[in-house]
């Protein structure tokens, strides 16, 4: 069975993955980012990347998903806040100082890929994947195809307005953008912005810094009044935005993933009944929505799909 290298590039730290064709991850390799300048952030990839190839194989064919706007064709990253890069050369970079072609394409198409050809997504034509983090990713397949867009700027959802006018400001400058309000920073802010009518209560006893998202929700399980109408606004919010996925490309299934997704039942159950409200020129009941599988896995077991095919999608 053919072996190869998937990477996940975040902010906080990269991870290779050695994965087997049919999507078992064999072993992975991970390594703390400090400085995401791009002549550091290209020696972290190299280091990590090598450890990798030392259990699969020089040969062994790479993918990475990077945070931004990917060319997949140039391996050229050309606009990521994340990372604060413009016009980054990735691909080639890594391409001349591995010795081996290296594939690279945006992190979230990657997961998507991941999680429609080893997760939920399997035996779906039309899929969609939302990863609820920090900021929220996505990638849409229609038809059995990944969509890329004129300018590989398919997919992000999380930049669609849904509170315009009375929104969270959005790390891209915008209002109300589905990101800022149902990532997981959104149900922090919900919980704040709540906070002058729950004088009495201990949930934002901790910093600012220190308040997780994973906290709220596990205090709203346990019955704490502010917790819950944080919950409640946030998957209102979360409610909002599938439901306008919904209407945008009508998939027959969207997947939950990212750390605010092992909510799990919670959060289907607080989520499912209002889609089906707000749905209206798809038929209700027509579109399945479900927690994600392949979970953190899902970026790294998509990168290397690409690398086995050689490319993001066929159409590309």
């Amino acid at each position: 069975m053919r072996t190869a290298i998937g990477v996940d590039l975040g902010g906080s730290h990269v991870t290779a993955g050695i994965i087997d064709e049919d999507g078992t991850i064999r072993a992975q390799h991970e390594l703390d980012l400090t400085d995401l300048s791009f002549p550091a952030v290209i020696e972290a990839l190299v280091a990590v990347i090598g450890k990798a190839q030392g259990d699969a194989g020089k040969s062994a064919a790479i993918g990475i998903g990077s945070p931004g706007n990917v060319e997949p064709h140039t391996g050229i990253v050309r606009y990521s806040p994340n990372l604060g890069w413009e016009n980054a050369p990735l691909g080639p970079t890594l391409s001349e100082r591995l010795g081996v072609p290296v594939l690279i394409a945006n992190d979230a198409r990657c997961a998507t890929l991941g999680e429609y050809t080893f997760g939920t997504g399997a035996g779906t034509q039309d899929f969609v994947l939302l990863t609820l983090g920090t900021g929220i990713g996505a990638g849409i397949v229609a038809g059995g195809e990944l969509l890329l867009g004129n300018r590989y700027g398919a997919g992000e959802i999380g930049h669609h307005q849904i509170r315009p006018t009375d929104g969270f400001v959005c790390g891209c400058g915008k209002i109300g953008c589905f990101e800022a309000q149902a990532s997981g920073t959104g149900l922090i802010r919900h919980a704040f912005l709540l906070a002058p009518s729950f004088p009495r209560s201990k949930l934002l006893d901790v910093g600012r810094d220190n308040l997780g998202s994973k906290k709220i929700r596990k205090a709203a399980q346990a019955g704490d009044l502010h917790a819950i109408a944080a919950w409640k606004n946030y998957a209102s919010d979360l409610a909002l935005g599938i439901a306008n996925v919904i209407a945008f490309v009508n998939p027959q299934r969207i997947a939950l993933g990212g750390g605010v997704s092992s909510a799990g039942e919670f959060m289907l159950d607080a989520v499912r009944a209002r889609v089906e409200e707000l749905t209206t020129m798809v038929p209700r009941s027509t579109t399945e929505i479900v927690i994600a599988t392949l979970g953190n896995d899902a970026g790294q077991v998509g990168a290397a799909t690409m690398a086995f095919r050689r490319a993001l999608t066929t159409r590309l």
